[in-house]
Order: C-alpha cells, then sequence, then structure tokens
C-alpha cells in the first residue's frame, strides 16, 4: 500500500464509521455466543444429552473456522464493503435456519451456517487494520475489538433475558432482524474501496494459515498462544453455563446471561492493550496478560461456593484474553497493512481452533469431573500458552545476546 493509498485509507476511518464497523463487529461475534448460556434450554428441547451439548457451541466455532479460511481472505482482492454486507444478510440466513432447526443434525447444522457467515468479524478487523496509519493502528483495532468484548458480554445478557421471555430460538429471530439492518447500513456507510481481482491470487491467499505458520515465527507463535488462550476461554464460558444452571446454582437463563456483564472490564483491557502495542510494549503486555490468565483459575475454581469469587474470576479472564488479543492483532499486521485479510483470517483460524476445543472439551470433563475438573482444564490451556510466551521470550533475549557478542567481537579486532 502507498502513502498516499494509506493517507486516503485513514482519512476513511471517521468517528462514526468506526463506531459502525465497531457495532457491526459486536453483534456478528454475537452469533456465535448467543448459545452458551442456553445450552442446558437447548439440550431439554432438542433432546442433546450433557456429554454432547457443547457441540452445539463447537458446530459455530467449526463454521467459523471454514469462514476464516474460505471468506475472509477474499477481503484482500473485492471491496470490503460488499464483502462485510453480503457476509452480514448471510448471518441472517443462518439465524433462520437455527430458529427453524428441529433435530440435532439440523440444529448444528444450522449453527454451522451461522458461524460460516459470522467469520466476517474478521473482515471487519482486517478492513480496520489496512485502513489505519501506524501510529493509529493499536488503537483503531482496540476499538474495533472493544465492540467484539462487547458483542461476547451482552450476547449472553441478551439471549438470556429474551430467553424467559419468548423462548430460545426468539432469540435467533432478533439475530436475523440485527443482520438485516446493519447490512444495509454497511452498504451506505463504508465508503467503496477499490481492489485487484485476481483468481489465482485467491488460492494463494487461503493457503495463507499454511504459509504464515511455516515461515513467519512471530505469527506462529501468535497462533499458537491464541490457540491456547481461546481454548481457556471457551472452557469457561461453555463450562460456566453447566455450573449456573445445573444442581449447585439452579440458575434460570436471564440470570446466567448476566454474568457476562462481569467481563465489561474486557472492554478497558482491549483499548488500552492497543494503545500499548503502538508504543512498542505488545510483548510485555502478553506476558502479564498469560500471567492474570493462570491466575484466574485459581478463583474462577471457587466457583461451585461463591458467586463472588467466580464474578471475579471471569473478570480477570476476560481482561487477559483482551490484552492478548488486540496485542496479538496488532503485532502481526504491523508492516504488511496490504495483506490484513489474509493474515487476520489466518490467525483467527487458531482462534476458532482454540474455542471449538475448549466448548467442546469442558462438556465431557464436567460431566465427568464437575467444575474443579473444568477449571483445571481452563488452567491447564492457560499454563500451556505462557509457556509459549516464555519460550520465544527466552529465544529471542538468546538471540539479542548472540547479535551483541558478535558486535563485540567484531569491533575487537
Amino acid at each position: 500500500m502507498s502513502s498516499d493509498q494509506l493517507t486516503k485509507s485513514t482519512q476513511r476511518i471517521s468517528r462514526g464509521l468506526l463506531l459502525l464497523l465497531a457495532v457491526v463487529a459486536g453483534f456478528m461475534v454475537s452469533n456465535i455466543y448467543y448459545g452458551q448460556p442456553l445450552l442446558e434450554r437447548i439440550g431439554a428441547d432438542v433432546d442433546i444429552p450433557v456429554a454432547s451439548i457443547g457441540w452445539v457451541v463447537a458446530s459455530s466455532q467449526a463454521g467459523y473456522l471454514i469462514g476464516l479460511v474460505l471468506l475472509v481472505p477474499v477481503g484482500d482482492m473485492v471491496d470490503r464493503r460488499i464483502l462485510i454486507a453480503v457476509q452480514v444478510a448471510a448471518s441472517a440466513v443462518g439465524a433462520c435456519a437455527v430458529t427453524l432447526a428441529s433435530s440435532h443434525t439440523a440444529l448444528l447444522l444450522a449453527f454451522g451456517i451461522l458461524g460460516l457467515a459470522s467469520s466476517v468479524v474478521q473482515t471487519v478487523v482486517a478492513y480496520t487494520a489496512a485502513s489505519s496509519s501506524p501510529d493509529q493502528r493499536g488503537r483503531n483495532i482496540g476499538t474495533v475489538t472493544s465492540g467484539v468484548v462487547s458483542g461476547l458480554i451482552l450476547a449472553r445478557t441478551v439471549a438470556g433475558g429474551i430467553t424467559d421471555l419468548w423462548g430460545w430460538r426468539s432469540v435467533y429471530v432478533f439475530a436475523a432482524a440485527v443482520a438485516v439492518v446493519l447490512s444495509l447500513a454497511v452498504l451506505r456507510t463504508i465508503p467503496r474501496e477499490p481492489a485487484p481481482r485476481n483468481g489465482a491470487r485467491y488460492w494463494q491467499a487461503v493457503s495463507s494459515v499454511v504459509v504464515l505458520t511455516r515461515r513467519n515465527p512471530v505469527f506462529r507463535v501468535r497462533a499458537l498462544i491464541t490457540m491456547l488462550l481461546f481454548a481457556s476461554f471457551g472452557v469457561l464460558w461453555s463450562g460456566m453455563s453447566l455450573l449456573l444452571s445445573g444442581p449447585a446454582w439452579n440458575l434460570p437463563p436471564g440470570i446466567v446471561g448476566l454474568f457476562g456483564l462481569a467481563g465489561l472490564v474486557g472492554i478497558l483491557a482491549a483499548s488500552r492493550a492497543g494503545a500499548a502495542a503502538d508504543h512498542g510494549w505488545g510483548q510485555r503486555v502478553t506476558g502479564f496478560s498469560l500471567v492474570a490468565l493462570l491466575g484466574s483459575w485459581l478463583t474462577l475454581s471457587l466457583g461451585s461456593w461463591s458467586l463472588i469469587w467466580l464474578i471475579a474470576g471471569i473478570m480477570v479472564l476476560d481482561a487477559a484474553v483482551q490484552a492478548v488479543h488486540v496485542s496479538s492483532q496488532t503485532l502481526i499486521v504491523s508492516g504488511a497493512e496490504e495483506s490484513a485479510s489474509s493474515i487476520i483470517g489466518s490467525y483467527m483460524v487458531f482462534y476458532s481452533m482454540g474455542s471449538a476445543v475448549g466448548a467442546a472439551a469442558v462438556a465431557p470433563v464436567f460431566d465427568a469431573w464437575g467444575w474443579t475438573g473444568a477449571s483445571v482444564l481452563g488452567a491447564v490451556f492457560a499454563l500451556l500458552a505462557l509457556a509459549v510466551w516464555g519460550m520465544d521470550r527466552a529465544r529471542r533475549q538468546g538471540a539479542e545476546a548472540r547479535l551483541v557478542r558478535s558486535v563485540h567481537q567484531a569491533a575487537a579486532e
């Protein structure tokens, strides 16, 4: 991207447009998480056993993953305005399919379609990254990610409240209606974005996840951390629904959804992490946040006996996850803005894999060992993420030490 193009792109990111992008990202990511506080209600309605109910959320994550691989890279070749509008409209179709599903298989397929369309979230992030100047990129990504965090939180709260009033299927009627409105808003508000159209390049972009993982050490480390990070995240939000609606607390969906409000602190963390990454502190923020993530599971493990400790753990975990997430996106896009869609899409493949693994793994673990087992599972994922960051830090410090020694030796000679 030339300096003139970058200037023009930056001028397009007005406050109003940035707000719309954040709203679109927030509502679209909500599609993936509406079901989490409703798992017990959905399972009872469609006759799905507890040990298998995690696949309801995992199927939407699987669809999301397919969208990341096949749809998000298209944003590097076409007008992202059109791509965003079409995917948002397609999410309305997926939401209607969920509403009409009457069997286990039909429900999983419908959630998969909804997840596929909802991968538009990362096209929105890529548009933001590509259209921002280097000194604003982290802050703008942080703003859009704050919208995503808001969607994560409000999805659970709104889904629980609507379910108590009209049943769980009405949640997806609401999602479909919102998607239609947002699709029209995107077409009217986001500027046209000319982009090259090259059929051969599409397959190159689709394969970028393999190429980046093999060749780019920064991407490789960040992708692995993200996979483990969101596996831990998925364990909390899918497992917590089973805890709160089960015998330990017997809470209705509306109350279960309110626990998502504890994650509001993640909005502040996303914004602060973006600003810190703009100042070159992304690695430091990651280390501190992963330590906090691991510590949060000690608090969360007390959730079977105390809701106060559970809420405190949610706040710490959400803040840590969003801080690492924004730092990672800022680091991997820096210097390669023209390929933002392919890079972000490839990175989010690991996000989706981690989320699906966490959601699918926690149900049988919870069924066998309760909330204590789920907490151990979440902590293991967090510990592995911290270990990856620590090994990468040691590798980088070793490389820097060798460079310094070679410079000193050359100077001595």
